[in-house]
């Protein structure tokens, strides 16, 4: 064969093709063998898990039996039940008008109780900002001028106290016994 022949590249064309082929197909091949060992893998993950489903249905058989043998006893209770139930049906009427009556009366009381509350609390609010004004106006007002007024006075009292005091005697002069004494 020529390399100028067309039949030439075609064959070349066509063994590159297979070469490609060849490689997919390893490829591919290489995609399954990991996909199956995943799959293996899970598989030996999964076993337990179904053992475990299988307990829990053979338990869920016997539960269902269990609850079939429960539902007939069921039955049968549910007659003595509707029975004493008829019998309840008319206290239970009573019943729910009183409670009617109560509910009523609580609400009424928990909002006219609720409203007392809050009067106390404006009320207590409001007397301690009145006492703590009135603490503070006697304190500016009262207190503080009574104060000065007391030190203006005992000022007053003791320059009154030197002016109408008797002249003291001279240094010369003796003093009685009277006066000596001291005890």
């Amino acid at each position: 064969m020529n390399v100028n022949d067309p039949m030439f590249w075609v064959m070349v064309v066509i063994a590159v093709a297979f070469v490609v082929i060849a490689i997919a197909m390893i490829v591919i091949a290489m995609l399954v063998g990991r996909a199956v060992k995943t799959v293996g893998r899970l598989e030996e993950r999964t076993e337990p898990l179904l053992k475990k489903v299988t307990e829990l249905s053979e338990q869920g058989k016997q539960i269902a039996v269990q609850g079939k043998e429960i539902a007939d006893q069921i039955s049968t209770i549910s007659g003595h039940i509707s029975t004493a139930t008829l019998h309840f049906s008319e206290s239970v009427g009573l019943i729910k008008e009183e409670v009617r009556e109560l509910k009523l009366l609580v609400g009424e009381t928990a909002v006219t109780a609720r409203d007392k509350v809050a009067l106390v609390s404006s009320t207590i609010d409001k007397t301690h900002q009145q006492v703590t004004t009135t603490t503070t106006f006697i304190r500016d007002k009262v207190i503080q001028p009574a104060r000065e007024l007391a030190a203006i006075m005992a000022g007053f009292r003791r320059g009154l106290e030197v002016l109408v005091a008797p002249a003291p005697k001279p240094i010369n002069q003796t003093y009685g016994e009277d006066e000596m004494f001291i005890g």
